[in-house]
């Protein structure tokens, strides 16, 4: 099922990070690659593409940030990111994610294994790089990393 989009009638499902959000972010985890983004909205300079599929490349040795397609696939993402970091694999992850507190990947790779910053509000996500009315779900930043373990 694809998730609806609240952007003037669009059904997709990737929500692009706001500047803001990403740059206070990166002046604290110093990311080296976007593991999941288009050459369109992508934040850092190297990144994965949806040609590249992050989801099969190696992340090791990367400060990973990771904003995902928010659609069914978002699973597969968060277990990436938790693999990972799992035994060094990958020094850090990083991610935007809808704070879905219900569901088996947030019990299986989040709750009690990373780090979790409940945003306040809800995240005017962009497109084009103009924010864009909030979608109706609330935030989370997730972060993965052998320290938190």
């Amino acid at each position: 099922m694809v998730e609806p989009s609240y952007y003037s009638g669009s059904r997709s499902i990737e929500w692009e990070t706001p500047k803001s959000i990403f740059q206070q972010l990166d002046s604290v985890f110093s990311f080296t690659i976007d593991v999941c983004a288009t050459p369109e909205n992508t934040k850092c300079i190297r990144f994965f593409s949806k040609t590249d599929n992050g989801l099969i490349q190696s992340w090791k040795h990367e400060r990973c940030f990771m904003n995902p397609p928010y659609g069914t696939e978002i699973s597969c993402w968060v277990k990436k990111a938790y693999l990972e970091t799992k035994d060094n694999q990958c020094a850090l992850v990083v991610g935007l994610l809808p704070a879905r507190t219900d569901t088996i990947w947030f019990h299986s790779f989040i709750y009690h294994i990373a780090e979790i910053r409940f945003l306040r509000g809800r995240v005017k996500f962009c497109i084009n790089g103009i924010p864009q009315a909030s979608p109706p779900f609330p935030s989370m930043i997730v972060i993965w990393s052998q320290s938190v373990k």
